[in-house]
Formats: C-alpha cells, sequence, structure tokens
C-alpha cells in the first residue's frame, strides 16, 4: 500500500504509545490526580513471579515458604513424620523470595510492597514477627546472603520506585536499570527504611534472579528481560515495495507483498537482530545504516561481595553474554563453580503465526525454547531441554510422543553437594526435571520421562534440595501447596496445602496460562512464553499470517472512516489486513474494559458500529479474549482449548490487573513538571480539533457516553497509526517500563526528525508506539505528525516547546494506574524508631481516609498474632469484635514495650478485612476464632 505524505503530516498524535487523534467525544475530566476509584474486591491478581519462594534453615530443622497470596511467611519444622506447620507471619504484599540467616532470622522479599520483612523466631514459644522492614528499589525480586561471614543481604530491584534515594533517569541514555541493594545485616541503621551498604547499578533492565558461590565470595545476579539483541525500526526507514532486487543492492520489507487472497499487504517496519557483526532481518540482508544503538546483552554479572563496598567486577570477568532472553533462575554447582541458569530463548526474529503455506516461514509451535544455559570460563554454552521436538511437524493431537517428554518455562534449580546431578522445576510441565550435569555442559543428554518427576499440585516454581532426608521440597503454584518428593522413589509421599484467599476463578485458571502440555502440541510453550507471569517479555514479534484472510475493522472508530477523507486516504473501506508487521508483546494486565484486544483491535466478535460499552459487541472483552487466544497459531495446539478451559483462562485473565506506578508520588500528588504535562494533556488542542484526552481516556468514574470504569489510557475505539493501517487507541498504563531504548536513525524526510548520532549502548532493543520502534516518549512527541500540526496552534517549532514536550512526558511516567501508588507501601513501628516512621504512619493514614487503600496493621501481642483494621473517622478496629476501636496513638503506644513491633500495610481497598482482621471473611474475627479453625489448625503432613 503507498504512502500519502499529505496523509501522514495529517496524522493528530497524541499520546507516548500510539494513537492518532482525529476527533474524539467529550471526555469526562478526571479530578486533580487522576486517582482511580477504589476496587471492593476481597482479592486482587497480580500474578508476581515467584524467584526464592522456599528456603531451608541453616541447621535443616527448618523450611520456609512465602505463602504469596495470602502475604504470609509460613514456617515448617521439618520432623521425621515429615512438616509440621510451626507459625505463619504476615509479611509484605505479593512475598516471592526467603532466605534465612539463622535459624531465628529469615527475610522475605515483597514484590508489590517495594520491602523486605526482617522476621524474628522465638525458639522457645515457635512464633515469628516482623521487627523490621526494610524500603527498596521497585518490584524486588530475590535475596541472597554473602560476604564476610554472610553478613550482607543483596536483594535485586528496578532501579525506580518512590522508595529509591535516587533520580531513576528516565530520560537519560545509556544507563543500567537494574540495581542489587546491599545490607549489611547486622547494622541496618536507624533510617525509615534501613541503610544500604551500596546499590550496585547493573547495566541491564529489570533484574531477577541471584545466586552466591559456595564460599560466599562472588555473587551472581540476573537480568530479567536481558532480551536477545533484538530491535525495531521505523515503517519510514524501509523503502517501499517489498524484497526488491537483491543483485542491485536494494532492499524492502521481505514478501509476500499479499496475503493469500492477492490482496496488497501494507508497508511495515522490520524487526534486526545483531549476529555478532551486523544487524540483519529474516532474511540475512544487513541494515547497519538504520539503527543508532548497541545492545551489549548483558545478562549474567558477577560481584564481588567481599570488597569493603561490594561491586560489579571490572571488564569482562564482571559479566556473562548470551544466556538467555528471559532468565528466571541460577544454581551454582558446589563442586565445578559452573553457574546454570534456567531461561527461554526468544526466536522473534522469525514471522507468522500462521500454517506456514509461504515459503515454510512460520513461528507456529515454536516461538521459545526453554533452556539451560551452562556459564563458565568458555562463556555461556545454552542447552536446549527439548531437543527431541521435530519443530518441521507441527500440530499433533495431546498428549504425544514429544509433548510427555517435554519441559516448559524452567524455573528454580537444586545441585546435589557433589555437584552430578541438577533438579529443575518445570513451571509449564508439572515436572522436576533431572539432569546429569556432566551430560548437561557437554550437551549429551536426551530427554527422557525417566529423568522426570511430576509434580501433583501443578505449577512448580520454587525448589529446596534435603540432600539428608533424601527428599525436594517443592513449591506447586497452582494449587499453592508444598510438595515432598522422594528423591529415591522420585515420587510424591506428602502434600502439605498453603492457606490460599484466592477466588476458585483464579485459581483454576492459572494453569492455563503456563500449561505448555496442554496448550502446544509439542508440549514446550505456553501463553506465558511471551506473557511473562500475565505481564509482556519486552520484545516484539511479526505474528502476520499471509494464509488468513482480510477481514473487516469492527470499530467503534473515532470517526467513520467512510464519512472522513483522511481515512479514505488510509483505506476506502475499513479492514484488517493480517500482515501487519512488528508489534510489540501487550501485557495481560487490566484487559478489563478495554475494549477490542490486541494492537490492531481485530480480535472480535462484533461488526463495525454495533458496540457499546460494557461488555458487549466490540467491547466484550469476554468473548474478544477468547477469540486473543492463539492456541491453534502461536502455540501449534491441533484445535482450540477445550470451552471449558478457554472459559477459565479467561475468567483468570480478566482479573490480571496493574501494579500502582512506582514513580508517581505515595500521596498521588503530582510535580510541577507532572501537573503542566497532565493539563496540557487535559487540555491541549493538537490542531484546534482534538485533545490528548479526547481518546486517551482518563475516566475513573461510570462515563456510559465515553468510557467504562478502568480506562486508563484507551477508550477503546479504532483510529488510524502514522503507518497505514488501522490500529487501537492503546492505554497509557506501563510507559515507565518501556525506558531504556535511545538511538534511532532518521527517515531522510520531515518525518522523523531529531537526533541521528549514534547512542552507544543501551539497555533495551524496542521503545514505544506498537512497533517499539519509536525510542522516546520526547521524540515520539517531536516527530510523527506532531511537527507539522502542532505548528499550526498546537506545539510550534521552539525551544520553549521542547519544555512542554518534556513535561507531557514526565505526565506520561506517572500515569495512573488502576490502584493508588500508596497500596503496598508499608512501614514497621518499633520502640525506638517512633520518631521517623511517624512520618510514614500518618501518610498511610491519610492516603487510607481518601480512600486510596486500606491500611491494617498486624503485630505479635503476648498470645498471639494481633490484627487491626483502620476505619475512616472511627480508629483502627482489633480483630475482635468485642474490643473497641482504638486512636491512632493509642494504637502506636502498643508498640513502645520491646518486642511489640507494629507493621503498617496499605493494601488494595476492599482486602483490609480479610488482610487484617478475618482472614477467611466468614464473619467471626481472627481473634475470636476457635482454636480447631482451619485458619488456626497447624498444617502437617506425614510421609
Amino acid at each position: 500500500m503507498p504512502r500519502s505524505p499529505a496523509l501522514l503530516r495529517a496524522c493528530l498524535l497524541c499520546a507516548a504509545a500510539v494513537a492518532t487523534l482525529v476527533h474524539a467525544a467529550p471526555a469526562t475530566v478526571p479530578d486533580k490526580n487522576g486517582a482511580p476509584p477504589p476496587s471492593r474486591s476481597s482479592f486482587t491478581l497480580f500474578e508476581s513471579g515467584q524467584v526464592r519462594p522456599l528456603a531451608l534453615s541453616p541447621s535443616g530443622k527448618l523450611l520456609f515458604a512465602t505463602n504469596t497470596p495470602d502475604n504470609r511467611l509460613e514456617v515448617f519444622s521439618v520432623e521425621s513424620t515429615g512438616l509440621v506447620h510451626r507459625t505463619s507471619v504476615v509479611v509484605g504484599l505479593e512475598p516471592v523470595a526467603v532466605a534465612a540467616r539463622s535459624d531465628t532470622e529469615v527475610w522475605v522479599v515483597n514484590h508489590l510492597s517495594d520491602s523486605v520483612s526482617v522476621v524474628a523466631l522465638d525458639a522457645k514459644t515457635r512464633r515469628g514477627r516482623v521487627v523490621r522492614t526494610l524500603l527498596v528499589g521497585d518490584e524486588p525480586r530475590d535475596i541472597v546472603f554473602a560476604g564476610p561471614e554472610r553478613r550482607r543481604a543483596f536483594i535485586t530491584a528496578a532501579h525506580r520506585g518512590q522508595n529509591a534515594p535516587f533520580d531513576p533517569q528516565l530520560t537519560t541514555p545509556g544507563i543500567g536499570r537494574a540495581d542489587v541493594w546491599v545490607f549489611d545485616a547486622a547494622n541496618l541503621g536507624t533510617t525509615l527504611g534501613g541503610e544500604p551498604l551500596t546499590l550496585v547499578r547493573l547495566f541491564s533492565d529489570t533484574p531477577r534472579a541471584l545466586a552466591v558461590t559456595p564460599d560466599g565470595s562472588r555473587v551472581y545476579a540476573a537480568a530479567f528481560h536481558s532480551g536477545n539483541r533484538t530491535t525495531a525500526i521505523h515503517e519510514r526507514l524501509v523503502p517501499n515495495g517489498f524484497g526488491k532486487d537483491p543483485k542491485k543492492g536494494t532492499k524492502a520489507v521481505p514478501g509476500p507483498s499479499t496475503n493469500f487472497q492477492g490482496i496488497p499487504a501494507p508497508e511495515s517496519g522490520l524487526i534486526l537482530q545483531f549476529d555478532g557483526t551486523h544487524w540483519v532481518d529474516v532474511e540475512g540482508r544487513t541494515w547497519d545504516e538504520k539503527v543508532k544503538l548497541a545492545l551489549p546483552d548483558k545478562d549474567v554479572f558477577v560481584i564481588d561481595a567481599m570488597a569493603p563496598v561490594p561491586q560489579q567486577l571490572e571488564g569482562p570477568e564482571g559479566f556473562f553474554t548470551g544466556a538467555g532472553t528471559i532468565l528466571y533462575n541460577l544454581a551454582v554447582n558446589p563442586v565445578s563453580g559452573k553457574l546454570y541458569v534456567s531461561n527461554t530463548e526468544a526466536r522473534n526474529l522469525q514471522r507468522f503465526e500462521g500454517p506456514g503455506i509461504f515459503a515454510g516461514h512460520t513461528l507456529r509451535g515454536h516461538t521459545v525454547e526453554s533452556r539451560i544455559s551452562v556459564l563458565g570460563p568458555e562463556g555461556a554454552q545454552p542447552r536446549h531441554l527439548n531437543k527431541h521436538i521435530d519443530y518441521s511437524k507441527c500440530c499433533e493431537p495431546l498428549p504425544n510422543d514429544e509433548s510427555v517428554r517435554s519441559l516448559a518455562l524452567p524455573q528454580s534449580m537444586a545441585v546435589t553437594g557433589d555437584g552430578k546431578t541438577l533438579y529443575v522445576a518445570a513451571l509449564g510441565s508439572d515436572k522436576i526435571g533431572i539432569f546429569d550435569t556432566e551430560a548437561l555442559e557437554k550437551d549429551s543428554f536426551v530427554p527422557d520421562t525417566k529423568q522426570q518427576i511430576h509434580v501433583p499440585g501443578g505449577g512448580p516454581t520454587g525448589l529446596v534440595l534435603d540432600e539428608a532426608r533424601g527428599k525436594l521440597y517443592v513449591l506447586a503454584r497452582f494449587d499453592n501447596a508444598i510438595s515432598v518428593i522422594s528423591t529415591q522413589s522420585r515420587t510424591e509421599v506428602a502434600h502439605v496445602p498453603l492457606y490460599n484467599p484466592e477466588p476458585a476463578s483464579v485459581s483454576q485458571g492459572r494453569r492455563y496460562l503456563y500449561d505448555a502440555s496442554v496448550g502446544s502440541s509439542h508440549g514446550d510453550t505456553a501463553c506465558a512464553s511471551c506473557h511473562v507471569y500475565g505481564d509482556f517479555d519486552s520484545l516484539a514479534w511479526d505474528l502476520g499470517n499471509p494464509d488468513a484472510p482480510v477481514v473487516p475493522v469492527s470499530g467503534p472508530f473515532v470517526v467513520e472512516p467512510l464519512t472522513n477523507p483522511l481515512y479514505r486516504q488510509v483505506i476506502t473501506d475499513p479492514v484488517f489486513h493480517p500482515l501487519k508487521g512488528p508489534t510489540t508483546t501487550q501485557s495481560l494486565r487490566g484487559l478489563l474494559n478495554a475494549g477490542p484486544m490486541h494492537w490492531h483491535g481485530e480480535r472480535v466478535k462484533a461488526t463495525r458500529g454495533g458496540s457499546s460499552q460494557p461488555d458487549t459487541g466490540a467491547f466484550d472483552e469476554k468473548a474478544a479474549f477468547r477469540e486473543t487466544a492463539g492456541f491453534m497459531n502461536v502455540l501449534g495446539r491441533d484445535k482450540q482449548l477445550p470451552d471449558d478451559a478457554l472459559e477459565a483462562l479467561t475468567r483468570f485473565a480478566l482479573q490480571l490487573t496493574y501494579p500502582p506506578n512506582p514513580i508517581r508520588n505515595l500521596d498521588n500528588s503530582l510535580t510541577p513538571d507532572q501537573e503542566v504535562g497532565r493539563q496540557e494533556f487535559l487540555t491541549r488542542n493538537a490542531n484546534t480539533i482534538a485533545t490528548c484526552i479526547g481518546c486517551h481516556a482518563l475516566d475513573p468514574k461510570a462515563n456510559p457516553t465515553t468510557a467504562a470504569p478502568g480506562f486508563f489510557g484507551t477508550d477503546g475505539r479504532m483510529t488510524f497509526d502514522f503507518n497505514p493501517q488501522l490500529l487501537k487507541i492503546p492505554h497509557l498504563r506501563n510507559m515507565y517500563q518501556k525506558t531504556g531504548m535511545f538511538g534511532m536513525a532518521l527517515a531522510g524526510d520531515s518525518f522523523l526528525k531529531g537526533n541521528n548520532e549514534f547512542m552507544g549502548d543501551q539497555v533495551r532493543g524496542f521503545g514505544f508506539t506498537h512497533s517499539g520502534s519509536i525510542d522516546t516518549i520526547f521524540r515520539f512527541f517531536s516527530n510523527l505528525g506532531f511537527t507539522s500540526l502542532f505548528s499550526r496552534g498546537g506545539f510550534p517549532l521552539t525551544p520553549e516547546s521542547n519544555v512542554v514536550r518534556r513535561q507531557i512526558e514526565s505526565f506520561m511516567f506517572v500515569f495512573p494506574s488502576n490502584l493508588a501508588p500508596i497500596v503496598g507501601q508499608q512501614v514497621t513501628l518499633t520502640s525506638s524508631n517512633l520518631t521517623v516512621a511517624g512520618p510514614r504512619i500518618e501518610l498511610l493514614i491519610a492516603q487510607a481516609e481518601a480512600q486510596e487503600c486500606d491500611l491494617v496493621v498486624k503485630g505479635a501481642g503476648p498470645q498471639r498474632e494481633l490484627g487491626f483494621l483502620y476505619r475512616p473517622g472511627a480508629g483502627f478496629q482489633p480483630d475482635q469484635r468485642s474490643r473497641k476501636p482504638l486512636s491512632a496513638e493509642a494504637l502506636r503506644a502498643l508498640a513502645s514495650k520491646p518486642g511489640r513491633e507494629l507493621t503498617y500495610t496499605c493494601v488494595p481497598p476492599g482486602s483490609g478485612a480479610r488482610i487484617g482482621i478475618d482472614r477467611n471473611l466468614d464473619g467471626i474475627y481472627d481473634g475470636d476464632e476457635p482454636s480447631g479453625s482451619p485458619i488456626n489448625v497447624a498444617h502437617s503432613a506425614a510421609p
């Protein structure tokens, strides 16, 4: 499809993600802070990925488990008769990792609370309590102890967050966006959140897993979304025409130029990969002149834990490359010192999701590979766990010979003391894989079900080896239980359930996000292979399908294409072409009340013009999600998932929720620049026709004429983009996650302007817009139609207008989410820190008064755990109905005695009663429950 320069100049682009603004119905203006209305569900689904959910105490006498959905640390005695539940301690929201410094001191990483709970266990009473809460960066994930006497705690966190003592520099190129916080466990300091010994910044995107050498001298830290040296170039940088003539050295988008119907495909951008020498496309053609950044692909970092101030080793010894795309976990061989990395490798340079009639090109059934990479002096040596699969064949009915031998989504690992055997938890296969380490390192192993252990609870994430007892303790995520497995018989000998507050729709549907054994023909991939823990993989994919027909676009449209001359220049009839070019993986979070799905909004069962909100026509998210599920194309299943399973997955996915924005102030206020950006977003007319909010709704309250609740950035309608294809207006809740790509070639015309210099090493290859080809929000505002249109009354091309662009960009980074930024935040009040803890407590109370969270308080009483729920205007309700509410001052007084610490936590609105005073929501408060109540009966399991 040829371009129209006049059309491109006419595009009205108004927000950082993608949309063009031609016209919009009036939108309701949100309150000053854009605060969302409180949700009243007693459980909020965040789906945080567990990293180290199990740990043994140094003596081996205690087993610790993070009960992620219940926000608790569960403690078990390891007895000759089995596991015996000892105590349960409320920690922060979404605990995902635990490490024991001793048998009486345990540290828990709270992913959503941006905190670490230090738990003390009483040897006599067998009870535990939180004695200190450390405040760290955004979404911490893992923890290990290393260094002198192993007294240093290392914690991974994203390089951002309200508790971080630095500017995240979201607009600064060439910096690392992964931090390792290091604390001296014996000297935590007297500040509110603890005084870290240092913060080690790593040159990668968000970090995840940690591992320690046997002598504690080195700490390994892995990037999470490490990437695979792929990036995307904009459609304007790719010559028109498809294929071109290789003899003349000309090139364009690789064919085909039409679908099977012979209908011409639209022009698009390209995904490129650095092969070590050049940037190449899927056909091996070089595009070096079109890429203005480098991706060093630093995956795993080496930290000197013994140095006076821990730091990354200098030079090439300080990192490994080529370990994988998504890195899940690490394990060290205690004998050889080799490092094992469980990971998946994306094949996103390849194209097309369909059967592959065109020249055999297809990703169908082969999108990612599950691997363990062996790291040592030779560098990274990836080992494909499923090398038995013949990917030239697809798609056999399930189960089949290939699928039953596959291992998908490898997670936690454990190595035997002699270094000869490696166990790995396969989340997507309900199995533990067993590998001879020598065979693994030589790549001579043969996938065999005899070297696999079935985990009945399903979805194994955490794994701890107890060699003294011949046991494996496995956290089964699907039923939230600990599976005790005999290493000799290789069978489960006990199953210990953890208390689970999740609704049935969550626990029943989760399996179908991860389970490759029922979702893919080869048994090696699942939805979560790309939608990592229900989010995204930070990559773009070309999931076009030349074997599919052109279909009508369902709409609804910002302006009806057939009546608007601008649209007629794009297309004479609103249709969706199945050859769509690169699109970035979208999150599964926040789909409810967001209208059609996919970037092009094509996955709906509705006709244009027949839609209303909520949940009907093109806005029927339930029907749209069922259409979106790519089991037959992307995953290569022989037929669609059974209807009951697809329904369960749909119910689960539509509950996934975005976390609070980690850049916005905790009191939900805006900085002066953010406030100016907000006002510009609400009022600036791009060309005297439309404002940004005209399409990118920010309407927390119900408004049947525009946007229903949950519209944070999109209003669900369709428009056209600066590419010659229609797009759905995208949401804007996760812009802060996409920063890190800096460097973009110019088009040689007036359309792409700005700095054309080579920008050097960066941590991400994909940025903004549907293809991820725009490096920064500022560049987005400065180009792609803004220059010409905004000079006509919107943004005149002056240095002053650049300041305004930066201000709008700053607002994009703090765009409201479904939950206020205070949700998850906590502080522990002790007998000695009232002065420093007081202001934070007052902040939590104020935000609870504003109904931005429920505020709960937990602590240890003389005989049992105490709980309180803040009732705005009435005080703190104890967990016994007969007791009257306490004032804020009276409650604080309880913590004046040593050993009576109180931890205040802001939790999602609606969940306060469950977390604070009535764990099972049976109407009987926790303090009134009889000793035989299910919430008080000790979990136990005999072999």
